[in-house]
């Protein structure tokens, strides 16, 4: 990975969103594996999307949704209607309907934005937990725990050249995390500073929101959903799209050469031919 450059750095505000792809989910209520199964991903992916002008985003994407809402060959789709609270408000890859998506997988191209994220393997992390139990028989996994670790791996590179950082995470749940969410960011900062002897001390704003009052949390959704239907499903064409906007993968778990896992980029782009290369699940 390439040295972070002082002379990169730019004097504004830097606006990332933040959600995820599949869960961390391990285990049922009596403690049976069940990664893989229906209703559980194979995988957990966090990923962020900066994004250079977020209003304007927004602004667009609310204007699409007006439009198509008012397109008759699709505004009587169930996924349309206003009392199904699913695209009449806000864009969400999973219950879009596939005119839809081609929408706006089109305007998030026109837009500046950079997409990275982590993978996790959950069959390697369920191996991890086990072999922590046999160890330490009182802990008991939490799924944000996982969550908690990606956030410091994310954002370890992320958060030294912009004079402040806006940070929008898609909420999870009822309880505010924004105090574990701080622990975490403080992690990628000491992460960042073992690494390249630098502090990264810039002001963070952390924000929990709601997809449908930020246009950049709808946005971060579909190329999350777009990779993670190139790791579970094999499906490349999404991805393929949307692999112009993509700066960093970190799989984590694939240690096959390198203890710390593969980085794909710009110059190692990620495609099904490498996924397909990876250990059979």
């Amino acid at each position: 990975m390439p040295t972070p450059s002082d002379s990169d750095e730019v004097s504004r505000t830097c606006h990332y969103f933040v959600d995820e792809a599949g869960d961390g989910t391990l285990f049922n209520k009596k403690k049976k594996t069940i990664v893989g199964e229906e209703g559980c991903s194979n995988y957990f992916i966090l990923g962020t999307l900066e994004v250079i002008h977020p209003d304007v985003l927004h602004s667009e994407l609310d204007s699409l949704r007006q439009e198509l809402l008012s397109d008759p060959t699709i505004n009587t789709i169930p996924s349309m209607q206003p009392e199904r609270k699913k695209t009449a408000i806000q864009f969400h890859a999973k219950d879009d309907c596939p005119e839809v998506r081609r929408e706006v997988f089109k305007l998030l191209l026109k837009h500046d934005m950079r997409f990275f994220a982590v993978i996790r393997n959950k069959h390697v992390i369920v191996d991890k937990v086990k072999a922590h139990n046999a160890k330490h028989i009182t802990y008991r996994y939490n799924p944000n725990q996982l969550y908690d670790r990606c956030i410091s791996r994310l954002f370890r590179d992320r958060l030294h050249k912009e004079e402040s950082y806006i940070i929008r995470f898609s909420k999870r749940g009822r309880k505010d995390r924004t105090e574990s969410l701080e622990i975490a960011l403080d992690q990628s900062k000491r992460n960042f500073r073992a690494k390249w002897n630098r502090d990264a001390n810039k002001p963070i704003e952390i924000n929990p929101s709601i997809p449908q009052e930020h246009g950049g949390l709808q946005a971060v959704d579909y190329f999350l959903w777009a990779l993670q239907r190139l790791y579970e499903r094999h499906e490349e064409r999404y991805w393929n799209f949307v692999q112009s906007k993509v700066s960093l993968v970190h799989d984590v778990d694939d240690t096959r050469e390198r203890d710390y896992g593969v980085y794909y980029s710009k110059e190692n782009p990620l495609t099904l031919q490498e996924i397909k290369k990876k250990p059979g699940i």
